[in-house]
């Protein structure tokens, strides 16, 4: 039997393997009804003596009973000199998500998820963030090509009260990023508790493909969440993480226009693994991690694991108004699209998008092996090591390309786990040997990997960047007790 620090730290892992133990003293519905597993749209439930809120209204479990909200743009401050300059402070906030009550957050700017940036291709960003939680934090632009001062590093803090400017150069082509809390042992917790929000790199060069735009470009975070009878937010087990939440509300609906929209999807959940499906409609997938694909591709089914993002294009244009689709996962119901009225289109997904540059020579391979120790309290292992900011794990030369093989090696405890890279994207070569799967398409920055399995994929270190990156699972249960390690980049 799992004590209960190992079920906090492993119970999203498990959802992908054989094994669904319980921590101890969760009771026998939980066992049963695991995050994973558990069906929106019911009543309360008991455990552990309390009330857990499992359905999409409070009252009635009604689902579709609140819009979903599109996430701020944030104004600049200022802009000059090819730079613009923003300010966010991090903080508490009491926010709505669940009808009728109040939910303490931590946040980006008070809101819930943080303000989105909208960046440009050749044009710096400089990002002031205020420190005003009582524990120290610090902020990673997940896919950033950016200088090692300003990738959050878990080691570099910043402290309650202090401020810090991170620059963002996004000398890299347009792509849906993301940003959150990366402070080693707590990063977990703070992403939970609402540390995340959007950063949209666009690249003027592909204006002229005509993509859908303005307000009918969207995106949507997508991630599970726990909740008392109170609406209190629980960091707790997270296989009983029952609440999927769009954009922060649970099971929105979505007004649309009867005409083609482009949707960008985040997982910014710690451990949940999204099967997307969307009734009444097709998936055009258009972009992942790194940005636009060669070429567009239908997709019936989009997988997408912690961290990862995929851009897809919907087109409404083939519905009536009156009709709705619902946008789905294997546990059910995530969102739901109302076709509201006939607008003129002049937007369209053409048959090429960016082509993806020829691979170059290697002469390096390195094998990465992610696993735990669960001697004692569970420690998570890079190579068989956990964590050491004071050890460079790979020293890499700037510009040179490599091939790594990152294997899972908890195949017999049956954990996912998912592999993020940061200050490159990569391209996946195969999965154990075979070809790799139409969710690996494209620059990625993050993968799954299936328990006892194994990717090969080639990154490229050609940026302009010296210094320390890290390189981790990001299942951030995992990487928090320790599943990352560190690279070097040298001249």
């Amino acid at each position: 039997m799992l004590n209960r620090r190992k079920a906090l730290t492993l119970g999203g892992g498990l959802l992908g393997g054989a094994l669904f133990l319980p921590a101890c003293g969760t009771s026998q519905a939980a066992m049963i009804r695991p995050a994973g597993h558990a069906t929106q749209g019911t009543l309360l439930q008991q455990h552990h003596g309390s009330v857990l809120y499992t359905g999409a209204d409070a009252s009635t479990g009604a689902a579709y009973s609140v819009p979903m909200p599109v996430p701020q743009v944030l104004t600049p401050l200022e802009s000059k000199d090819n730079t613009d300059i923003y300010r966010i402070a991090i903080e508490q906030a009491n926010v709505q998500i669940l009808p009728g009550l109040t939910t303490q957050m931590l946040s980006y700017g008070g809101r819930f998820g943080g303000p989105t940036i909208r960046a440009r291709t050749g044009r710096r960003v400089l990002v002031t963030y205020q420190n005003r939680h009582t524990e120290p934090v610090n902020v990673h632009l997940h896919g950033g090509h950016v200088p090692a001062a300003s990738d959050g590093h878990p080691t570099d803090l910043l402290q309650p009260g202090q401020s810090r400017t991170y620059e963002y150069p996004n000398r890299q082509q347009g792509a849906t990023l993301w940003y959150h809390d990366h402070s080693h042992h707590t990063e977990a917790e703070h992403v939970y508790r609402g540390l995340h929000g959007f950063y949209l790199i666009e690249d003027p060069a592909e204006a002229s493909l005509r993509l859908p735009d303005g307000e009918f470009d969207v995106p949507i975070m997508l991630r599970d969440a726990q909740f008392d009878e109170r609406g209190t937010l629980v960091y707790g087990d997270p296989r009983l993480r029952n609440v999927i939440l769009a954009n922060g509300k649970p099971q929105p609906y979505f007004q649309v226009a009867a005409r083609k929209y482009r949707f960008r999807f985040l997982n910014c959940a710690n451990e949940r693994t999204f099967r997307l499906r969307l009734g009444g409609a097709e998936m055009i997938q258009i972009g992942s991690d790194g940005g636009l694909l060669p070429a567009p591709v239908i997709r019936s089914d989009i997988g997408l694991g912690p961290g990862e993002r995929t851009e897809i294009v919907v087109d409404f244009s083939r519905n009536k108004p009156g009709d709705q689709l619902v946008l789905a996962d294997e546990t059910g119901p995530v969102l739901r699209f109302d076709v509201t009225r006939p607008v003129a289109d002049h937007s369209r997904v053409p048959a090429a998008l960016r082509p993806l540059a020829a691979l170059p020579a290697t002469k390096t391979n390195r094998e990465v092996s992610l696993s735990f120790d669960l001697s004692g309290d569970p420690v998570g292992l890079v190579n068989g090591r956990p964590y050491d900011p004071d050890r460079d794990d790979f020293v890499i030369r700037r510009g040179t390309s490599e091939i790594w093989r990152v294997t899972n090696g908890d195949g017999s405890f049956g954990f996912e786990h998912n592999f993020h890279l940061h200050l490159v994207q990569f391209r996946i070569l195969d999965r154990d040997s075979q070809p790799p799967t139409l969710d690996d398409a494209g620059l990625k920055d993050t993968v799954p990997i299936p328990a006892g399995k194994s990717v090969r994929l080639q990154a490229t270190f050609d940026s302009d960047y010296l210094g320390r990156y890290v390189y981790h699972c990001h299942f951030l249960e995992h990487s928090s007790v320790g599943m990352m390690a560190q690279m070097k980049i040298v001249p």
